[in-house]
């Protein structure tokens, strides 16, 4: 005769401790959970509107200048240490775990301009309203020593900008032309320029190391190879560019930070149309800096609001403003891709998360699953109109909201324009434009 044992291991069931969570057996028939899409929905909307609620950004700020930010710079190995310029001339390095200042350099006369550390993270470089570009110590100076400059270098015109090679002993410094400096002589080895306006912005590339790119105030994106010492090409848009910065996981990507309130992100090897042109401030955009993902980027504006868009979307995923908050004149991103520092005119250094309602501190491996189950369901559903629509819900400034009104209103008539001039011309005699291809006038190679 058969018999049939039921035969059960105590590990499967038993808990190990009393502070054990009880083990639950679960049957993943769908048969038996015919409920499971409308369950994971309602997880889904909760977990969007807790999104919300907890969506608290803003972290400290940084105050202890006498003049508006200029510029800011992160340390290559350091990341709590983060250097700022002022409008003042001084140079601060601060600390962001202890969010206080460590050091204080009065480093020119008139405004700092430009601001940038070496590879290796032992000294960094600022340039002036002084016509000079000093090389300083990241360490501050002994006891009973002074504050005293490593090199200084005079110039004959006003630098707008500075940028370090990101593996040799080479700087690029910008203002009437694009000068290439080696950190022992005190003239350029080469400098290079293509038309005739100042230079308000240049930036090494941080994986083909040897390009660099620069944005000139007649409208000019120049992009330039330091071996051949010579200019490639160059695009020239609507309005001027105020900044670049490359994108440091893909070789050939740049955003370029335009006055006319938009942000252009180009392919350096198809420069005659944008990849993407990403639309939502209302003003000029001043600065532009990436994730080190490489996924996303952070923008500043004059509308005295920060953004950050996905690449590869043309509408911000976040926008972020405090009622204190005037002009902002420079952002960055840090090294760990968690934090976004902006700088602005009311003398303030603002650090923000970079994903506005993440915990932060240690989580527990339950936090954890609960974080990326959430993260799973809002994924799956993000198209659904009610959880879409409280997902992108952002409160804004009055000046902001009606100014987006305003442009949306100006949009709509010159598109209705146009769409009449088609209308009522010969079919062909009016070209359709598409927006990523009306801002672009030529490109020159």
């Amino acid at each position: 005769m058969k018999v049939k044992m039921l035969s059960r291991n105590p590990d499967n069931y038993v808990r190990e401790t009393k502070f054990d969570l009880q083990r639950v057996p679960r049957n993943y028939d769908p048969a038996l959970h015919p409920f499971e899409v409308p369950r994971e929905y309602v997880r889904a909307l909760n977990a969007t509107k807790l999104e919300r609620v907890f969506a608290k950004p803003f972290l400290a700020s940084l105050d202890g200048h006498r003049d508006g930010v200029n510029c800011l710079a992160k340390h290559p190995k350091n990341l709590a240490t983060v250097l700022s310029g002022a409008c003042d001339g001084e140079v601060r390095i601060w600390n962001l775990t202890q969010r206080k200042c460590i050091r204080t350099i009065q480093a020119h006369e008139g405004f700092v301009r430009g601001i940038c550390t070496r590879f290796c993270g032992t000294s960094f470089f600022t340039v002036g309203d002084d016509k000079t570009v000093k090389q300083w110590k990241m360490d501050g100076p002994g006891y009973g020593e002074e504050e005293e400059p490593l090199h200084t270098i005079l110039g004959k015109t006003v630098y707008t900008g500075i940028d370090h090679h990101w593996k040799e002993a080479v700087f690029a410094t910008c203002g009437q032309q694009v000068d290439i400096w080696d950190e022992q002589r005190t003239n350029p080895i080469c400098s290079m320029t293509w038309g005739f306006d100042s230079i308000s912005s240049v930036k090494f590339n941080p994986i083909e190391t040897f390009l660099l790119g620069s944005c000139a105030s007649d409208r000019n994106i120049v992009l330039y190879d330091m071996r051949q010492a010579t200019p490639l090409k160059k695009v020239i848009l609507d309005m001027r560019t105020n900044t670049i910065c490359w994108n440091p996981m893909e070789a050939f990507i740049f955003t370029a930070a335009n006055e006319d309130y938009n942000l252009y992100t180009f392919d350096m090897r198809a420069l005659d149309t944008p990849v993407m042109v990403h639309m939502d401030h209302v003003s000029a955009v001043l600065d532009v800096d990436y994730s080190p993902t490489g996924k996303e980027f952070v923008s500043a504006s004059f509308d005295k609001s920060i953004r950050i868009f996905p690449i590869d979307k043309s509408r911000s995923r976040e926008v972020y403003h405090t009622k204190r908050m005037q002009h902002v004149i420079c952002v960055k991103w840090t090294s760990d891709s968690k934090y976004i520092m902006c700088g602005s005119d009311e003398m303030n250094i603002r650090l923000w998360k970079a994903n506005a309602s993440e915990k932060l501190g240690v989580l527990t491996s339950r936090e954890k699953a609960a974080k990326d189950y959430n993260q799973k369901l809002k994924e799956k559903f993000q198209h659904h109109p009610h959880i879409k629509r409280i997902a992108r819900h952002r409160h804004l400034p009055k000046s902001i909201y009606s100014q987006i009104q305003e442009q949306r209103i100006m949009k709509e008539a010159r598109r209705r324009k146009e769409m009449n001039r088609i209308k009522h011309s010969k079919p062909g005699s009016v070209p359709v434009v598409s927006e990523k291809k009306k801002h672009v006038v030529a490109v020159v190679k």
